[in-house]
């Protein structure tokens, strides 16, 4: 448990909440390897068949706290800036350690900023690596940081209030945690290049018609109840197949065919199972969910 986000699991299905709405959701700096870590906690685990990720409030997430960067390179406050910390001595070192990554005003310190941004990045790409599908269900605003994690997830859904915006744009700074490598490969490139240049607001009905979002529901409620029977759709198949399908599809993604098709070999070659097939042919003929064992667990060090 943490103040971020609340962790539920049942029946091969985690169901990862955003629980902040007072604050719209916004990401402090300790939200980041709390993410990462449930995350690959769960994929080690094995059980996970798929994530939900879903929220509370008005807003998916506004994104990054803006006060972070409200403050200079070294922790003091930015001209016109009033310093304000509500969270406590952890979030106060959290933000401090945002705070000197943000110096780039030496090489050594560019130097350590290259690594401490790869680190940040990696929390995201917990998601897109994890061997278990990952569903966003977006209400109300996806706003800067919030936009990279939902474009390093499997699959969007959204309620009709929702929209999408690259708001890092509007402070004077590129996007850098994945939405700018992400959104051209779910998006055509015009339309992304729009949302990264401007900063404009997507809203749900665009991003449905241009492929960003699977569905579009009527409200936060319709929402969850479309992601968890999703989720639950995904849940009874096999999970080694299921792992597969997305270790080939992120292949094919990131390769051209060829290559792409020449690791599909060696990953069939590793994950063809024909105890697995005959239960999910029996299940499929008898109109029933699967008994699949879940997949073994990875060894932590």
């Amino acid at each position: 448990m943490n103040e971020f986000f609340d962790l539920q699991r049942s029946d091969g299905i985690a169901h990862l909440q955003l629980n902040r709405p007072e604050r719209m959701n916004t990401l402090a700096p300790a939200f980041f390897p709390a993410l990462r870590d449930a995350v690959r906690a769960l994929h080690d685990e094995g059980r996970t068949r798929v994530l939900l990720i879903s929220s509370t409030g008005k807003h998916f997430s506004a994104g990054m706290a803006l006060e972070v960067f409200a403050e200079g390179p070294q922790g003091e406050a930015a001209p016109g800036a009033e310093r304000r910390d509500p969270h406590g001595d952890s979030q106060r070192q959290a933000v401090g350690a945002l705070l000197q990554m943000l110096d780039t005003t030496t090489p050594r310190a560019r130097l350590s900023f290259q690594d401490s941004l790869r680190k940040l990045m990696d929390c995201f790409n917990a998601l897109d690596e994890a061997r278990f599908p990952v569903i966003c269900a977006v209400q109300g605003g996806c706003i800067g940081g919030a936009f990279d994690l939902a474009t390093a997830c499997d699959i969007r859904v959204c309620s009709e209030d929702a929209f999408f915006t690259v708001q890092e744009i509007q402070i004077g700074m590129a996007a850098d945690l994945g939405v700018l490598q992400r959104l051209p490969k779910l998006v055509p490139q015009g339309v992304a290049r729009q949302m990264a240049y401007t900063g404009e607001r997507m809203p749900a009905q665009r991003a449905l018609a241009v492929g960003l979002v699977n569905a579009v529901l009527p409200d936060a409620a319709a929402l969850l109840e479309h992601a968890l029977g999703l989720a639950q759709a995904i849940a009874v198949k096999s999970p080694l197949a299921v792992a597969g399908s997305k270790l080939a599809l992120n292949h094919a993604r990131d390769h051209g065919t060829a290559a792409a098709l020449q690791q599909m070999t060696l990953l069939q070659s590793a994950i063809f199972d024909t105890d697995e097939m005959a239960r999910a042919i029996e299940a499929w003929k008898g109109r029933r969910d699967g008994d699949f064992e879940p997949l073994n667990p990875v060894a932590r060090f």
